[in-house]
């Protein structure tokens, strides 16, 4: 009875982990604590209304914090997403309101030239044998220049209704379009890396890239195409931001590399690389969303709400490194 009593329990703290994977326990449990102290303090947090504008204000670091992830896994790092963001929104609004491009087009080539950014800096990283930090930080002021050139640093304001209601418009008064986006892409790179060889292969290449490459994992190829993707999403949380703002300005974007890295690191997963996914994310971005929506109904100041975050930031990377030497 007493080895029956254990095997179900191991079965139980096993299927909790399986939802839950790469740390993320801790955070969770940190989510929960923290909506339940921002129920008590601010009458307004539990109600359906703040809950839908926390999604839509989160869709846009939620998009981008999903390549991240395929990034940190890999044990890399992207500096580049806030200007590839930048870039994509200015692409974009030039070929629609400039030159009179199909806003649809102009939407499509926004997404490959945000994919170019990625491939460029997959390949400084694996051919040149460049640090990750360093490709990154070059394809950022690369990419941030090009924006500012495209429109000599002005902004592009009025954009097609169709396309400012897909942010703003919530289906069956519950979901806009670009949350809609954020979630369907959720669900897609969860099952991607719990379920796909390819999506378990990144966690092979971010524990031991040598190991990785013996066991016959193509780390180059998987290296290439992680930056790729992640710059694409980059893009992408461009467009949306574009919707957002009915506008797009080469200024747009600092500092989300921050944010995005923040969300990861604060969902479990480990900066060496290995360990974190999607669900862990998830609650990283929910956490950053929650947060500063609290501190904003509790009318915390702007300065001091970037204190708290940062202490936020720093008890994340604490844990990792407290759980990296359990190891």
């Amino acid at each position: 009875m007493a080895s029956l009593a254990g095997t179900k329990s191991g079965d139980t703290k096993a299927t909790w982990k399986s939802y839950f994977s790469g740390g993320a326990v801790g955070p969770f449990l940190g989510l929960v604590a923290l909506c339940i102290f921002l129920s008590f303090t601010s009458e307004t947090f539990l109600t359906l209304r703040n809950f839908l504008n926390v999604m839509d204000q989160i869709t846009v670091i939620g998009v981008m914090a999903l390549g991240m992830t395929l990034v940190i896994l890999l044990g890399g790092i992207d500096l580049s997403v806030g200007s590839v963001l930048a870039l994509s929104g200015m692409v974009l609004g030039y070929l629609g309101n400039n030159l009179g491009w199909p806003f649809a087009v102009g939407i499509v080539v926004a997404l490959v030239v945000s994919a170019l950014c990625g491939a460029v800096s997959g390949l400084m990283i694996t051919k040149l044998n460049m640090p990750a930090f360093i490709a990154t930080l070059a394809m950022m002021s690369i990419a941030r220049g090009v924006a500012s050139i495209i429109t000599d640093g002005q902004q592009i304001v009025g954009f097609p209704d169709w396309f400012s209601n897909l942010a703003i418009i919530r289906h069956f008064g519950l979901l806009s379009a670009t949350v809609s986006v954020m979630i369907v892409l959720t669900i897609i790179f969860y099952v991607f890396l719990k379920y796909r060889p390819a999506g378990r292969a990144l966690y092979a290449v971010g524990g031991n890239p040598e190991v990785a490459r013996l066991a016959g994992i193509h780390v180059e190829r998987a290296t290439l195409l992680v930056y790729t993707t992640c710059a694409l999403l980059s893009g992408l949380a461009g467009v949306i931001l574009s919707a957002r703002l009915d506008s797009a300005q080469p200024s747009s974007g600092i500092g989300y590399e921050l944010d995005t890295i923040a969300a990861v690191v604060i969902g479990g997963a480990s900066l060496a690389g290995g360990v974190g996914g999607i669900g862990g994310t998830v609650v990283g971005v929910l956490i950053i969303g929650f947060l500063r929506n609290g501190l904003n109904l509790l009318h915390v100041s702007p300065f001091v709400q970037q204190v708290i975050i940062g202490v936020v930031i720093a008890l994340a990377v604490a844990a990792d490194t407290f759980r990296a030497r359990r190891r």
